[in-house]
C-alpha cells in the first residue's frame, strides 16, 4: 500500500511539473509573439512618422529625417533577403554573421540620427550632415550589396534546376511520344533474338545408344528330342 502511495505521488508529482513547464513555454511563446507584434508595430508607426518628416520639413530636419529612413529600409531588407535565403542555403548563414556585424553600425548610427533630431543647434547638426550621409551611404552600399548578392544566387540556383528539370521533361516527353514499337513488337524481337542465339548454340553431345546384346541362354535348355531309325514317324491323326 504505502509502495501505490510512492508511486500515485511521484506520478503526480510528474504531472505537476510538466504542466508547469508547459505553461512557462506557452507564456514565453505569448510573450515572445507579443513582443515581435509590440516591436512590428513600433517601428511600422516611426517609419511612417519618418517618412512625414521627410516630406513636410525642409533643411536639416528633413535630411535626418530621410537619412534614417533610407538606412532602416535598406537594412530591414537585406535582413529579410539573407533569413529567407539561409534556410534553403546554408551558404547564406556566413552573410548572415557579416550582417550582424553591419547592422550593429547601422544601429549606432541611426541612434546617432534619432538624438540629432531632438538637438536643437540647427547649425551644428547641419555642419555634420556631410559625414553622416557618407557614413549612412557606406552601410547602405554594403547592405545593398549583400542583399542582390543573395538575390542574384537564389535566382542562379533556380534557373540551374528549371533548365536541368525541362531537360529531363523534354526526354520523358520523347519517350511518351515513341508509339511507332508498340510492346507486343518487343517481346516479338527479343523472342526471335532468343531463338537466333538457341540456333547458333552447339548441340550437346549424346551418348552412344547401348547396342542391342542377344537374349542371355535359359539356364535349363530343353533337351533335343532324339529319333532312332528303328521309329515309325507319327501320323497326324495320332498326334492329337
Amino acid at each position: 500500500m504505502e509502495a501505490a502511495l510512492i508511486i500515485f505521488a511521484l506520478m503526480l508529482l510528474t504531472f505537476v511539473g510538466l504542466g508547469a513547464y508547459l505553461t512557462v513555454k506557452a507564456v514565453g511563446a505569448a510573450k515572445r509573439g507579443v513582443e515581435r507584434t509590440v516591436a512590428q508595430a513600433r517601428r511600422s508607426v516611426e517609419d511612417t512618422t519618418l517618412r512625414a518628416k521627410s516630406f513636410g520639413q525642409v533643411g536639416v530636419a528633413g535630411a535626418l529625417a530621410q537619412l534614417r529612413l533610407d538606412l532602416r529600409t535598406s537594412m530591414r531588407a537585406t535582413q529579410q533577403a539573407l533569413a529567407e535565403g539561409a534556410q534553403a542555403d546554408a551558404s547564406l548563414r556566413e552573410s548572415l554573421a557579416l550582417f550582424e556585424r553591419l547592422s550593429a553600425h547601422g544601429h549606432e548610427l541611426d541612434g546617432e540620427l534619432k538624438r540629432l533630431e531632438q538637438e536643437p543647434d540647427r547649425q551644428r547638426t547641419g555642419e555634420l550632415l556631410p559625414d553622416l550621409r557618407e557614413r549612412a551611404a557606406k552601410i547602405i552600399q554594403a547592405a545593398d550589396s549583400l542583399r542582390w548578392a543573395a538575390r542574384d544566387r537564389a535566382r542562379r540556383f533556380a534557373e540551374d534546376e528549371i533548365s536541368l528539370l525541362s531537360e529531363q521533361i523534354e526526354m520523358e516527353s520523347g519517350a511518351l511520344r515513341d508509339w511507332s514499337r508498340e510492346p507486343v513488337d518487343d517481346l516479338a524481337a527479343a523472342a526471335a533474338e532468343w531463338d537466333a542465339a538457341q540456333a547458333a548454340a552447339p548441340a550437346p553431345a549424346q551418348a552412344p545408344k547401348p547396342t542391342s546384346a542377344p537374349p542371355p541362354a535359359a539356364l535349363n535348355p530343353p533337351t533335343p528330342t532324339m529319333q532312332y531309325p528303328w521309329q515309325k514317324t507319327p501320323r497326324p491323326e495320332s498326334a492329337g
